[in-house]
């Protein structure tokens, strides 16, 4: 039967087992084989769309199944594109973006109307929208770029915010054209859409965080949480279409909307990437060979003239916008050609654009031939574009991307004069333990991806339940970081006691950060802060985190830090500061720095150089953050630096607080940071740099806050 089968086979292949499987040969294979001779396989996979396609070979139809698969690719690449974009650098480079946005609107719109209306003596309603064709672009090269690391390069930023600029120019030059070829503009047109865009960015900007944020603290289950994310991509897309733009344009506000629900570090954020990059995005680009016709360009010369003069506007606009960009805020030569291409693929505005204009009938010819806004010979031209502008855009992004990253790394290399980064994770409660893991991927460094431990230590009786348990831990454990692709250490240990067990492997491991994870039930226990204060906290040369989880880190909005006096002093003090910069990098949430005057000009100088969403209150004394702590709202969480010199004396004190906590911060993240002291120089012994009466004012500040 199944040779029978094989035997009748007729092009284009219909069984979809078949189809499949071929097209995944392709995306599998075109990788491999292309990287190997420096060819971007983007380009790769467009080309084997156009042999396999209707134009080529009919291998395959471009019906229906691959329009959507490949409509959801396009939607993806807009929607990363507002994911992975750093929202502090945003915000700080709009201007930049919308600088980038007219030039390479501007450019490639003039170049394009001169050659539509005095070359090819079009009319100027039809002028119009062949220029507009190449003012936007499609970020084709961006799952490129971004696997390089350098998403968040001043290049990248700018480019994509500047993409969503041109793009809603262009579509709203192609909504505008539409409409007075059916001599609808008028007032109530522009009202109309005016005011349809406004209800969509509101409803996408501001009600689509508070539904995610309202989700991801009720689901936990991950496949749920993606199809989520889906459903929020297709749903701003709708809306987007109803509101009279194009659907790549509602990915985009999509991106920007959960963009910080899903930290850039969590296992959300990589299934969303390996989901988008193996599947959906291929699917894509092979939907787009498949519309290439090599055979138009040797029916016509006209078609040749049309298809020359949209890749002299097209590309030679965009390059001109590039350089402009690169002169005005005096980037690299690189960051420049990194720009250009990026922004040179003309694909999915494009081709919308083109098919619009194609279908709009005009009048007809004495004979009866339609006269279209735009004809089959830009038809066929735009064709040509895409492949040439996508060839153009995927090896220029590659060249200038892997040298971008490669001076990156160099950077990072000789600049990199601290320890070595080792953190160790003391799980011990199941309901802890995921999100402990998500929390030392959050404020590890980027390129740390083995040093990170997970530890259970096991009374040494060796009951058996015991040992099953610490396995079931580990376990969990290591697939939450497997999940983030994160290569975590599993570690048992033997021992009577746990924090004899716990300090003993951080001796042998070389561990710089020691996380400890809190019941919601128990919080700071007597017993848990006896063992702190006698236990985990005398190793002086290692960074201690005290971590409550009440809800996802992923919903926490604002992080209010606070610093006391002369933590500056401290050894650790920038070690732990780190910490906190990475959290806020990371997840994206908003840093509200309480803190004296002296340690104000320090953060303001770090972020200076490490850019993060800061705000910065002067606590001249504790009582200046009692209220604001007090007051925390349900997704706001609490960063307290701490001190570890002084604390036997504290006890007494120290045990009031876990009243207090629990009390007042049992609904609310917190996190407690120990900074590690120093070694004294001129002396054999540690000590501490800081001032015991800080210590004190802390515990103080602590009591009354929560009391």
């Amino acid at each position: 039967m199944i040779l029978l089968s094989i035997h009748n086979l007729s092009l284009p292949i219909e069984d979809p087992v078949l189809k499949f499987l071929l097209v995944l040969i392709i995306i599998l294979a075109a990788p491999l084989l292309l990287n190997k001779i420096k060819v971007p396989h983007l380009l790769g996979l467009i080309i084997a769309g156009a042999v396999i396609g209707p134009n080529g070979f009919n291998v395959l139809a471009r019906d229906s199944s691959i329009v959507v698969t490949g409509t959801t690719g396009l939607l993806y690449i807009m929607f990363l594109a507002g994911l992975e974009i750093d929202m502090g650098d945003f915000k700080k480079n709009k201007w930049k973006s919308l600088t980038f946005g007219i030039y390479t609107f501007a450019a490639p719109f003039v170049l394009g109307y001169l050659g539509g209306y005095y070359i090819l003596h079009f009319s100027m309603l039809t002028s119009v929208l062949f220029a507009s064709l190449f003012s936007s672009h499609t970020l084709i090269a961006y799952p490129l770029v971004s696997k390089l690391g350098i998403s968040k390069n001043l290049a990248v930023n700018i480019t994509v915010g500047g993409t969503m600029i041109t793009d809603i120019l262009a579509l709203l030059v192609l909504a505008v054209i539409v409409g007075m070829s059916q001599g609808e503009v008028g007032t109530e047109f522009w009202i109309k859409l005016s005011v349809s865009f406004i209800i969509f960015g509101l409803i996408v900007l501001v009600i689509f965080p508070m539904i995610g944020r309202w989700f991801f603290k009720k689901v936990d289950d991950k496949i749920s949480q993606y199809i989520f994310v889906l459903v929020m991509i297709y749903l701003a897309a709708l809306l987007a279409e109803l509101a009279g733009v194009e659907a790549i344009i509602g990915a985009f506000f999509a991106g920007l909307a959960l963009n910080r629900l899903i930290p850039h570090t969590s296992s959300l954020m990589n299934r969303v990437e390996f989901v988008g990059n193996a599947i959906f995005i291929p699917f894509f680009l092979i939907s787009v060979g498949m519309l290439i016709d090599f055979t138009v360009f040797f029916k016509s010369w006209e078609t040749l003239e049309v298809a020359g003069i949209m890749l002299v506007a097209s590309i030679g606009g965009k390059y001109l916008s590039a350089v402009a960009t690169q002169k005005t805020f005096r980037l690299s030569k690189e960051e420049g050609k990194l720009i250009f291409g990026l922004s040179s693929a003309s694909a999915a505005a494009t081709l919308a654009s083109v098919m619009v204009g194609y279908n709009i009938i005009l009048s007809e010819t004495e004979t009866g031939e339609p006269i279209r806004l735009l004809n089959e010979h830009v038809l066929n031209g735009s064709i040509l574009l895409i492949l040439v502008s996508c060839t153009i855009s995927s090896f220029i992004s590659m060249s200038s991307a892997q040298k971008i990253a490669e001076s990156d790394n160099e950077a990072t290399v000789s600049g990199n004069n601290h320890e070595e980064e080792n953190i160790l994770l003391a799980i011990n409660h199941e309901e802890t333990v995921e999100r402990m893991v998500n929390l030392g991927i959050l404020i590890k460094a980027h390129t740390n991806r083995e040093n990170l431990s997970a530890l259970n230590v096991i009374n040494e009786d060796k009951n058996e339940s015991s040992v099953k348990n610490a396995e079931k831990l580990l376990h969990k454990a290591t697939d939450s970081a497997a999940s983030a692709d994160v290569s975590l250490k599993a570690l048992k240990r033997y021992d009577n006691d746990v924090v004899n067990g716990i300090n003993n492997v951080i001796k042998e491991q070389n561990i710089t950060d020691l996380i400890i994870g809190l019941e919601n039930e128990k919080g700071l226990s007597p017993s848990f802060v006896y063992n702190l204060y006698n236990g985990y906290l005398q190793n002086d040369d290692v960074n201690v985190l005290v971590y409550h989880a009440a809800q996802p880190l992923s919903t926490i909005k604002k992080y209010a830090v606070m610093i006391p006096e002369n933590a500056h002093r401290e050894a650790g003090f920038f070690h732990a500061l780190l910490r906190v910069w990475n959290i806020a990098r990371n997840s994206g949430a908003t840093m509200v720095f309480y803190t004296p005057e002296n340690i104000l000009d320090i953060l303001q100088r770090i972020l200076k150089k490490a850019n993060i969403e800061a705000e910065f209150i002067i606590m001249k004394s504790w009582k200046d953050g009692e209220k604001t702590a007090s007051e925390l709202k349900e997704d706001e969480a609490l960063i307290l630096f701490m001190a570890k010199k002084g604390m036997h004396s504290f006890i007494p004190q120290m045990r009031l607080i876990p009243k207090l906590l629990n009390r007042k911060l049992n609904d609310n993240n917190y996190l407690l940071i120990y900074p590690f002291s120093e070694y004294d120089k001129t002396s054999s012994e540690k000590r501490s740099v800081g001032n015991h009466d800080d210590f004190m004012e802390i515990g103080n500040v602590i009591k009354k806050i929560f009391k």
